[in-house]
């Protein structure tokens, strides 16, 4: 070989570690391991960390698990993975970095999971979430309020919540700040006497009063058009009318005084509920750190939940003291048809 030759190879050879060093090889894509929860944990810690059983975690699957099949490309996230992961982080409002190592997927994947989840979830709305659809089914919510002290034609009990979410910038950002001075948004919820939600609304910032939100819902004009024989009850931040009866402000009488205590002891189911509701998920408790939207959609997913839960006996968590929350409101005065509505019904049932 001429010295031609050998120069020639060798600047072939050069120009190839040239290109290796500019282009390398790219790097072959690893995967976590990922092992089953359901699996992995005894029937008590899994509850506890999950905030459902076993066998209501694998109903959730069947019940949800065909909107969430995923392709076969990359790291495919089984159905039952994406539930769990969501469920874990809704019920212990665990860090998402410490959820997705728990999970063998990356934390950037967390929030587009729970997410995914959470829209399958809404999708049945109207299947889980609903006032009484006909007589008979209001009949049978007046029926139960009934059994709980002898508080006749109630259908539902009303009240709203604050939950706690980030920061809101830019000039409606003050709007979000509540009385108790933090970030929130105002949750209206009505119940029945099983805790199960009938009707949520989900989208008023934390300043908004309770009366403002139930007189621009959609549920108002339901019951001012006489779509239902019942009544809701509400405490007194909220405007007595003849089908919301609220408790009478100063008491003159015994059957008045009767009246209040039974009121309170039915009207305690929607109290109820907010306990059992934030104790199962204790993002509602302790915040969100999502964006409004994605909290919007998780609040009334986890309401869902809630009565799955409730539909499938899954047995509740211990409220705390700080969970029952009293609002504090400035109180409406009763006056017009509505005060004389509820004055005729406690002279006839008290």
């Amino acid at each position: 070989m001429s010295i031609r030759d050998i120069e020639s190879v060798e600047e072939v050879v050069f120009m190839d570690e040239i290109f290796d060093c500019e282009q390398p090889r790219r790097k072959k894509k690893s995967y976590r391991a990922r092992v089953s929860p359901l699996e992995k944990y005894s029937d008590a810690e899994f509850r506890r960390k999950y905030r459902f059983s076993k066998e209501g975690a694998i109903k959730l699957i069947d019940l949800f698990g065909a909107q969430l099949k995923s392709d076969g490309r990359g790291g495919k996230l089984s159905p039952e993975l994406q539930i769990l992961t969501a469920l874990r982080c809704w019920g212990r409002n665990e860090v998402q970095d410490d959820s997705a190592d728990l999970h063998g997927i990356s934390q950037q994947s967390i929030t587009n999971v729970c997410r995914r989840v959470a829209l399958s979830i809404v999708e049945t709305r109207q299947m889980y979430i609903r006032m009484p659809a006909n007589l008979d089914e209001e009949v049978q919510k007046i029926n139960m309020f009934s059994n709980i002290c002898g508080f006749k034609s109630v259908v539902g009990c009303i009240d709203c919540t604050h939950i706690r979410i980030p920061h809101v910038p830019g000039n409606e950002g003050h709007y979000y700040i509540n009385r108790k001075n933090f970030p929130s948004l105002n949750v209206q919820v009505v119940c029945d006497a099983s805790l199960k939600i009938m009707d949520i609304v989900a989208r008023w910032y934390g300043s908004a009063h309770d009366s403002r939100i139930f007189n621009e819902s959609a549920l108002k004009l339901k019951f001012e058009g006489g779509q239902f024989h019942g009544r809701l009850l509400g405490d007194s931040g909220y405007a007595c009318t003849p089908y919301l009866f609220t408790p009478v402000l100063r008491p003159r009488s015994r059957k008045e005084v009767c009246y209040n205590a039974m009121h309170v002891r039915t009207r305690n189911s929607v109290e109820r509920c907010f306990g059992v509701l934030k104790s199962r998920f204790r993002c509602l408790q302790t915040g969100f750190r999502n964006s409004l939207e994605n909290i919007k959609l998780y609040i009334v997913a986890l309401a869902i939940l809630h009565n799955i839960a409730i539909i499938f006996n899954e047995e509740e968590f211990p409220v705390e003291e700080e969970v029952v929350e009293e609002q504090e409101l400035q109180p409406i005065q009763a006056v017009g048809r509505g005060a004389a509505v509820r004055a005729a019904f406690i002279k006839e049932n008290f």
